[in-house]
Order: C-alpha cells, then structure tokens, then sequence
C-alpha cells in the first residue's frame, strides 16, 4: 500500500483530510505540519507494520478521540503543548482570549496575571511567552493537569507560576487581568457525548453551565487592581447571562470577543479604578 492509498482509505472511512495527513505523519515520524512532503512522496510504499499503527490511529480518531491526543501534541499560539487525556484540547478559537488579555495589558508595566483552571497551561504559557515581564500564577483543581502544565512550562523553558486549588480559593494578591476558559456545558447538553475522551471536570458545570461562570464572577473583585480586567470563554450562547452576570458584579466596560466562526465566545469587564 502506498501512502496515497493509505490515506484514500482512511477518508472512505469518514476521517478528515486534515486527520488523516496528521496522523499518517506522526506514524512516520515526520513533523505533523510537514504536509507537503506527502504530495511529494504519495507513492511510497508504507511499510507493513506501519500501515497497521496509522489504521489502529485511525480507528481511535474516527471513535472520537482528539487527534492531539494521538499525536501527543498540540499548536498553541506558537507554541507546541503536550496533551493528553488529562487536559482538554485546546482550541484555536480559545486564542482569541489571549488577544484580548494581551490588548488590555498592552502599555502597562509587569502586569500580574491570574489563569483559573489552566488545563494544559495553554493560556498561561502563551501570555508568559508574549510578555516575559509578566508574573503568571496558573491554577488548576486537578493535580493530574497540573502536572501536564508544569511539564510544558519546563519543557518551553516559561518561569509560569502554578497552584493547586479550586479558582480563587487561597489567592493573595491582586491582579492586572484574571482570564479563564472554564467548564460552561450545561451538564445534560447532548454534546457532551462527542466529548467522552476529554475530563467531564473540565466541560460541564451544572444545568445551564454557567455553575463556575457565577464563581469565578463573584470572587474576581476581591482580586482585580484598580482597573483590572476580568475575561472569560463561555458558551456560543452564554454572552448576554454573562454580561449581565458581570455588570451585576461591578464590573465596568462589559463587553465580548468573536471567536474564529463571527461569534461572540468571550466576556469580560474592568474592575473600577476608583470605587
């Protein structure tokens, strides 16, 4: 069988292109980016014993497992994260709250920044990459994630702080810009079902999903500096609870991001300067 046809197969099979590209490039052992290199080889024949560890992948895939967990790894704002079943996934749309995180610190001096239930780190590693002035403080209630984050700030050589705790539970200090993308599925939503390979801890929160929204709202004042900001990923429908939420906070300047599909998947506001 050679590569080309590996890959026909796979796609007749319901996998993505994309899917299937990377993977057959990680059963290489060729960078999984390295897409080109496959149109150039696509008559190569694909060794026995390879061919079978790329169908075993694929059959992982098409039951749902995430390809970065299949691989291993994951692109992040430019940098390459280790993943695996004890973080979520992160998504390219989440980027769009590093952004913004970073155009509300833009101009000011070592900001102290908060990342609540950091996950991979991908969040946290990204800002400490693009401001090294930064202090970091990355919190997570799940030692196993933690330990997936810790290994990624050595492994990129990023002075992220962590923490073990549940949000804003045992925090000193205030902060320039607290950001999370927490759990915000409705704990009965269908959706969940695709969703089976990834930490339940880390998607559902309660029956409109907005369980740990409402915490992490409530607790921010008592860390945010004068004019500190507070931002949030939520659901593609949440924006308008979650404004309310913060405005009812005394929050100020409430207003949301658009994700990568036009649609409005961040909130946050700004703590007053002068209260």
């Amino acid at each position: 069988m050679t590569l080309q046809q590996a890959l026909t197969a796979a796609l007749a099979q319901g996998l993505e292109r994309i899917d299937a590209q990377m993977l057959l490039l990680h059963t290489l052992g060729r960078a999984t980016g390295d897409r080109a290199w496959l149109i150039t080889h696509d008559t190569d024949t694909l060794p026995p014993a390879v061919q079978e560890r790329f169908e075993a992948l694929c059959q992982r895939r098409l039951a749902g497992e995430p390809v970065a967990y299949l691989i291993g790894t994951k692109a992040f704002y430019g940098l390459e994260l280790h993943v695996d079943a004890r973080v979520l996934d992160p998504r390219p749309d989440t980027e769009t709250l590093v952004d913004w995180a970073l155009e509300v610190l833009e101009g000011h001096p070592a900001p102290r920044l908060l990342d609540l239930g950091t996950g991979s780190g991908a969040i946290a590693l990204a800002l400490q990459h693009q401001r090294p002035d930064a202090t970091v403080l990355a919190v997570d209630a799940s030692l196993d994630a933690l330990a997936v984050a810790q290994a990624n700030a050595q492994r990129l050589g990023l002075p992220v702080q962590f923490r073990h705790g549940h949000w804003m539970q045992g925090i000193e200090g205030l902060f320039d810009a607290i950001v999370s993308n927490p759990p915000y599925i409705p704990a009965a939503d269908p959706h969940l079902a695709t969703l089976q390979h990834e930490p339940l801890l880390a998607l559902a929160s309660g029956a409109d999903g907005l369980d740990d929204i409402r915490t992490l709202i409530a607790q921010a004042p008592a860390h945010l500096a004068p004019g500190g900001w507070l931002l949030l990923e939520h659901g593609w429908d949440q924006a308008p609870a979650v404004c309310t939420l913060l405005r009812s906070a005394g929050l100020e300047q409430v207003q949301g991001r658009k994700d990568l599909a036009g649609i409005v998947r961040c909130s946050g506001g700004r703590w007053p300067t002068v209260k």
